[in-house]
């Protein structure tokens, strides 16, 4: 008699599957459209807000940043480098087009001291916190 070990995860693996082959079905479609959204990290330290977002193959004059009303939006466009008809495509996998992500932000976020760089395709902003946010220690006397 074989034993085979139940898995409670093998229904959800399954699905996932499913799923990511009917995304990438239409991920061709979705590029065609130039829709596409960067990958992005938000981290949080003790005095700041961090985040970061992938933006290979994009000139930091084609990003846009807008602090409105307690909302980060990261904006912008990867522009197609150019139209080649002599050669045979096979595959074009590489989005391009604008691209557009928006965030809330915490209160205690000092919007007027936000930095941004861009190094290597990463773009980092870095929200400050407000002093009054900043955990302190109280001494016991």
């Amino acid at each position: 008699m074989t034993v085979v070990r139940w898995s409670p995860w093998k229904e959800l693996e399954d699905m996932q599957r499913s799923l990511t082959r009917l995304l990438d079905s239409d991920a061709s479609a979705n590029s065609e459209r130039g829709t596409w959204l960067p990958a992005v990290d938000v981290r949080e330290t003790t005095d700041a807000l961090l985040i970061q977002a992938e933006l290979p193959g994009i000139d930091k004059k084609d990003v846009r940043i807008e602090l409105h009303e307690g909302r980060l939006t990261i904006s912008g466009e990867r522009k197609y480098e150019k139209e080649v008809n002599e050669e045979n495509v096979y595959r074009i996998e590489r989005a391009y087009g604008r691209f557009s992500r928006s965030f809330s932000l915490p209160r205690d976020i000092d919007t007027d001291a936000a930095e941004a760089t861009m190094n290597n395709g990463v773009l980092e902003i870095r929200l400050p916190k407000k002093e009054t946010a900043k955990p302190r220690s109280i001494e016991v006397r």
